[in-house]
């Protein structure tokens, strides 16, 4: 049984303040250094190694389509030769000097080999461009994930100090109540085991911060990166009014994904069609001019030619029918992985969309149960000061209250994150879309 308490201690402050506190004083520590999210992001693009690659591999594929021109454009060459000879049988005779010159030009008439090639060639720089984009939407939801992951280690590191003290205090007022003989010692054993828990839980977010932070330097090459905190209270963009059909129509026609599974078709279509073209002719326009001399009749010509070439392969060992096969082969792979883009995209799309839709009905949730949970806290403190709760009530809903204060400051941050997502799945999503997420900082 417990003792029936005379006099409890005065009321406890609400938690509140203690909350507001350890949060003011992690933002004051860093405020000095802050960087917004555009700024980490502008860092990262100048050193992210995987988007820096990115970058380089579609110059490298718009330098390679571009090649295919060389095809169907003109191909110029000038050759020069020099020759001395020397009659070994008459020792006398003057040694013989030759040379020449020769310009020449070959310009493809009819090569739809050719052709085809420079249609993949066109495509294949389109796909550099997606490649690019891609590269770049993926860069966004890195950062943004990286700079939330600090600021929810940042917050739970806070959350959990502020947990501290508020135990620490119901720990100091057991052992006060028990000394004075109006609680058992069972009280105390009670707070104490639940201020040991969160001088663990305190050590592992302090490390889980240290690792977080240190996840984000890598991507941008800052050390100490600082970021600055949500607003509070902060109004989040509601991206789920606009419905399902909207967001699928607009990631059938603007995913990079899908855009990049689409030119990957069309360019193995191209490539059937060039293997087909193969037994075709072709036609070139032949043009030369040639300038000769020799010493021995002290004579130099000069030569001009202008004519056509036609070449037309007539068997090639069935290499030409076993390209086709192969060809049609890839055709059809190509077109069953547009299908399972095209299918994944879609359902990308859905999740993102019943994410963002879920995550907002969350987050409500969550900042009316934040209040209940203050409400309830401050119910089983005035309790325990009169009498009718104990100890262990105040610690449970001290818990509660800071859990869900923890499980709101994620949310929000998934909702934000799942919102860029939604972007990316749609294909609309941009840099720009950062600046939206960037106003909702505090300065």
């Amino acid at each position: 049984m417990y003792a029936t308490p005379v006099s409890r201690q005065t009321p406890r402050p609400s938690l509140r303040p203690l909350v507001a506190a350890a949060v003011l004083a992690l933002g004051a520590a860093s405020s000095a250094q802050a960087q917004s999210l555009l700024e980490v992001f502008q860092a990262a693009r100048d050193h992210d190694a995987n988007y820096l690659s990115a970058v380089a591999n579609a110059k490298a594929t718009r330098s390679r389509g571009k090649q295919a021109w060389a095809g169907v454009l003109p191909q110029v060459a000038f050759s020069a030769d020099k020759f001395v000879s020397q009659n070994n049988a008459l020792s006398n005779a003057p040694s013989i000097n030759s040379d020449s010159q020769t310009l020449s030009l070959k310009q493809p008439l009819y090569q739809m080999g050719s052709y085809y090639g420079v249609l993949q060639g066109e495509e294949s720089i389109y796909v550099s461009l997606s490649q690019l984009q891609t590269a770049e939407q993926d860069l966004v939801i890195r950062i943004t994930q990286a700079y939330f992951d600090v600021l929810s280690a940042s917050d739970n590191v806070g959350v959990v100090q502020a947990q501290k003290q508020a135990v620490s205090e119901q720990l100091a007022a057991a052992k006060r109540n028990f000394e004075v003989g109006t609680s058992t010692v069972t009280d105390s054993r009670e707070a104490q085991a639940r201020f040991d828990l969160v001088v663990a839980q305190e050590i592992a977010a302090q490390n889980d911060l240290r690792v977080k932070r240190l996840a984000l330097e890598q991507l941008v090459g800052i050390n100490d990166v600082q970021p600055k905190a949500l607003k509070v209270p902060v109004a989040l963009p509601d991206l789920s009014t606009m419905d399902l059909d909207f967001w699928l129509s607009q990631a059938k026609a603007n995913n990079a994904q899908l855009q990049q599974a689409q030119s990957a078709q069309k360019i193995a279509s191209l490539e059937s069609k060039k293997a087909m073209s193969n037994h075709l002719p072709t036609l070139d326009l032949v043009a030369q001019q040639r300038r000769s001399y020799a010493s021995s009749t002290s004579s130099q010509s000069d030569n001009t030619s202008i004519g056509l070439q036609l070449n037309w392969p007539l068997f090639a060992g069935f290499a030409h029918r076993n390209r086709i096969s192969e060809t049609l082969h890839l055709q059809d792979k190509a077109q069953a992985d547009l299908d399972n883009a095209q299918r994944s995209v879609l359902q990308a799309t859905r999740s993102a969309f019943f994410g963002v839709q879920a995550g907002m009905s969350q987050v409500k949730a969550l900042e009316a149960a934040e209040a209940s949970s203050q409400v309830s806290l401050d119910a089983n403190k005035l309790g325990y000061q009169v009498g009718v709760r104990i100890n262990i009530d105040v610690l449970n809903a001290q818990t509660q209250l800071f859990q869900t204060k923890r499980d709101l400051s994620q949310a929000r941050y998934n909702v934000l994150l799942g919102q860029l997502r939604l972007k990316q799945a749609s294909g609309k999503l941009t840099s720009q879309d950062l600046q939206a997420v960037n106003d909702l900082l505090a300065p």
